[in-house]
Parts: C-alpha cells; sequence; structure tokens
C-alpha cells in the first residue's frame, strides 16, 4: 500500500496552494493513504475514506457523549463540523467529559470542542455555536448536513432537533447515559422515532434524561459515544444493514450485558 505523509501531504498543499483536506482526497482517489488513516483501511476501504472527508455532520451538545463523538469523528475523517453548544464547563463535568480540564472550566463547550478538533487535524472544517437548541434555530442550524448527531440530555429538546432533523430530511442518531445504562437509536427523516422510546412528545414537558437522579461516570460514556460514533460512520459510508434504525441499542454495564430491542 503507498502511504503519504503529514508533512509529504502539507508540502504539496503548499506548493499547489490546494487546501489540505483536498490534497488528501486526491491522494486517496489515486491509491495513496494518507498516514494518519492507515490504520482506518482494514476496515474502510478508500472510497469511505473520501466519502467521510466529504461528510458534513452537526453535532449538538458538547458535554460527554458530545465531546467523546466529535474526538472519534474527527480522528475517523469526517470532513465538516457545526457543534452546537451554548453551556460552559463547570467543575462536575471534569468526571466525565473529555473536552473538560481544569484550565477549560469557565470556558463554551462548543469552542473548546472546535479546538479540540483543529488540534487533532487543522485541515478539518469547523463551524461552532455556542447556541442553545431552540424551536427558532434548530433548522437553520442543521440544514445542509448528512447527519445529525443528538448528545443533549433534555428529551424535551431532543424532540425539538428530531422535528428539524425531520423537516430537512436528514437522518438523526440518538443517544443517552443513566448511571451504568445508555442506549443508541438512528432515526431517519420518515421514521416514528422518539416517540418508541420516550412516548408522545405531548406528554413530556422540560423532561430531563435519567442521569439527574442516576448519575453520569465516564466509563459508561465512553462506551455509548462510541456506539452513537458507529452508527454516524454507517451512515457515511453507506452501510444500511448495520444502521440501529427502528432498533433500540440498550447497554447495562452492572452486569456486562447489552441488548438490541425492535422498536416496530
Amino acid at each position: 500500500m503507498r502511504t503519504i505523509t503529514l508533512a509529504h501531504l502539507r508540502h504539496l498543499a503548499h506548493r499547489y496552494n490546494m487546501p489540505e483536506r483536498e490534497v488528501a482526497i486526491a491522494a486517496l482517489a489515486n491509491g495513496v493513504t494518507p498516514l494518519r488513516y492507515l490504520r482506518n483501511q482494514k476496515h474502510y476501504t478508500t472510497d469511505d475514506q473520501i466519502r467521510l472527508l466529504g461528510a458534513r455532520v452537526a453535532v449538538i451538545g458538547l458535554g460527554g457523549l458530545g465531546g467523546a463523538v466529535v474526538e472519534i469523528l474527527a480522528r475517523a475523517g469526517v470532513g465538516h463540523f457545526k457543534l452546537i453548544d451554548g453551556d460552559h464547563f463547570e467543575e462536575h463535568n471534569l468526571n466525565r467529559q473529555w473536552l473538560c480540564t481544569e484550565a477549560r472550566l469557565g470556558q463554551s463547550k462548543a469552542g473548546s470542542a472546535a479546538l479540540r478538533i483543529r488540534e487533532i487535524d487543522p485541515s478539518l472544517q469547523v463551524e461552532s455555536h455556542a447556541d442553545y437548541l431552540t424551536e427558532a434555530n434548530a433548522r437553520s442550524l442543521i440544514d445542509g448536513h448528512d447527519v445529525v448527531v443528538d448528545c443533549l440530555d433534555s428529551i424535551t429538546v431532543r424532540f425539538i432537533l428530531e422535528e428539524a432533523a425531520q423537516k430537512a430530511a436528514i437522518p438523526m442518531v440518538s443517544a443517552a447515559v443513566a448511571g451504568l445504562a445508555g442506549h443508541v437509536t438512528t432515526i431517519f427523516p420518515q421514521d416514528a422515532g422518539l416517540q418508541l422510546v420516550y412516548g408522545s412528545r405531548s406528554a413530556i414537558h422540560n423532561a430531563q434524561g435519567a442521569e439527574q437522579t442516576l448519575g453520569c461516570p465516564p466509563q459508561t460514556v465512553a462506551l455509548i459515544a462510541a456506539a452513537e460514533s458507529a452508527e454516524v460512520l454507517n451512515i457515511l459510508v453507506g452501510r444500511p444493514q448495520s444502521l440501529l434504525r427502528n432498533r433500540l441499542w440498550v447497554l447495562d454495564l452492572a452486569t456486562y450485558t447489552f441488548e438490541v430491542f425492535s422498536l416496530v
């Protein structure tokens, strides 16, 4: 397998006045793998990697789940990110939120996520919004993306995001964590979606996830974020047979078990 180093890739980008990401795509198209993606190649094809570099993903919620999801997707090679979260880091985030350090306390979660992506790969395109998702801004924030990633801790806002994604005809991957348990599901625009998990939207008012009472330890967050990221990547590279569409993957670390429930 022919490969290209980061230094050589950057030299070519400078020489031909091209964005580094475009040089990486051109290299892949010509059978040359950037070394940063070499270990992806045993699972993802060259065409898959090119698709990922051209993909656009919106991540809503940059706390425990969102921070880990952003880390995974950036390392996998997703080319465009929109990061949405109006919150700032607090001390109680330190136990589980990968982006939260003592040095970042008080800083924007969305801004910190953008900085982290640029640390991993400065060639990736990142747009951050230090705003909370609302019915008024949801559609405009997610329009034009290939996948929406729900990393929210509010069930009410989760329904708002789902409605916006359905109207924009964008698939959504949704996950939640509570104590040592968590779940992941994938929702396409025409699916019944969250009502199959939580019940009708009209019955929920300002509902928070069960993490408010069961806690949110880091090991559960890491595993659920990995599963959620896997679903996003499956959608982006076109592997419908692997998806949790109309299914709910439930993990319980207390018993080291998981189950997949059919929702239809």
